[in-house]
């Protein structure tokens, strides 16, 4: 069974040449990388023919359509029986092919998604980062984590299915949160994603947590969408960001202005968090650095959430967008 990693990518020469170098190191060579350039103006084709010799790769480069657009492009080119996606920024371990088949021929899986970690080489920041993204105390282990608190969806930093579904199920398509969606559609069409532990990456997300923050706030937004398109999808745990927020605002309120008490549990709440992402990093200094960015993550989150509600279903603003978005097609 031939693999095909289609990567779609926008002025990422230096994160593309790391994914590179992860993918020469494969020890299961079954596999061809699909590179769609979506219009940068930043190229990385002189990095795509150094690793020319090291890697099988096709090299697209297409007008400035979006990811999904990108994705889909990349399919219609691919070789390969199973197609794999992931991001830009993401290194794959050695094993990374020879785990995914090993996988899919001890129990095959029509979808399937693996969960990310952090790699020795990221920045402190992103290792923090990785943190505030996958421990159950900020995400309820809703990204690949051993405990989770809903069904798992695959997304597209770690995910793949087979041709037939594609076929089937069409592209993704061009919205925010479109792996979701991708995710959801598949479901529906009767096959069942799974989770594949064994096969993770190393995403190294944003670089910062100003450009953190945009991120997971088009991220709360984009769950309002997603509720539009497939009602009854919001589970508890989308909730929890949104809660959190309030619930941080009303509970500093009343410290200041009836009793310190009040933010004892807020002080818990963080304390358990510093502990547990002291543990999981191994750094002192990471680990407060995850306090941070976890901060980042659930108010991010918690107020785009809130926005998009009030927004969309409270104001009925959103019936339009998501009426748009269903008539949209995977191209």
């Amino acid at each position: 069974m031939l693999f095909s990693l289609i990567v779609p990518v926008y002025n990422r020469p230096d994160e593309v040449a790391d994914l590179l170098e992860s993918l020469a190191a494969q020890t299961d060579r079954g596999f061809e990388l699909i590179l769609v350039e979506d219009g940068s103006t930043i190229p990385c084709r002189d990095i795509t023919e150094r690793y020319a010799g090291k890697v099988d790769i096709r090299y697209f480069m297409r007008p400035n359509e979006g990811r999904s657009i990108a994705r889909n492009y990349g399919m219609q080119q691919a070789r390969g029986d199973y197609f794999v996606f992931v991001d830009s920024d993401c290194i794959l371990p050695p094993d990374y092919f020879e785990s995914l088949r090993r996988s899919l021929a001890e129990s095959w899986a029509d979808c399937f998604g693996g969960p990310d970690a952090a790699h020795e080489s990221f920045t402190d920041t992103q290792k923090a980062i990785n943190f505030a993204m996958t421990s159950f105390l900020t995400t309820g282990g809703i990204r690949g984590g051993k405990v989770q608190m809903e069904k798992f969806v695959p997304r597209t930093f770690n995910m793949g299915f087979a041709r037939r579904v594609w076929e089937r199920t069409g592209g993704f398509r061009e919205m925010f949160s479109e792996d979701i969606d991708m995710s959801t559609r598949i479901r529906q069409a009767g096959y069942a994603p799974q989770l594949i532990r064994d096969v993770r990456v190393f995403h190294k997300r944003r670089g910062n947590l100003a450009k953190f923050w945009r991120q997971v706030h088009v991220f709360g937004m984009s769950r309002i969408t997603l509720q539009l398109l497939y009602p009854g999808s919001m589970k508890a745990v989308h909730w929890m960001p949104a809660i959190f927020t309030i619930g941080t605002v009303a509970l500093i309120l009343l410290g200041i202005f009836v009793s310190p008490w009040w933010v004892l549990p807020l002080g818990v709440y963080i304390a358990a968090l510093w502990i547990s992402a002291i543990i999981s990093t191994r750094s002192l200094k990471i680990g407060t650095m995850a306090v941070a960015a976890s901060m980042v993550q659930l108010f991010g989150y918690g107020t785009g959430f809130i926005r998009a509600y009030v927004w969309k279903i409270l104001l009925r603003h959103g019936r339009d967008e998501a009426q748009e978005i269903a008539m949209r097609k995977g191209k």
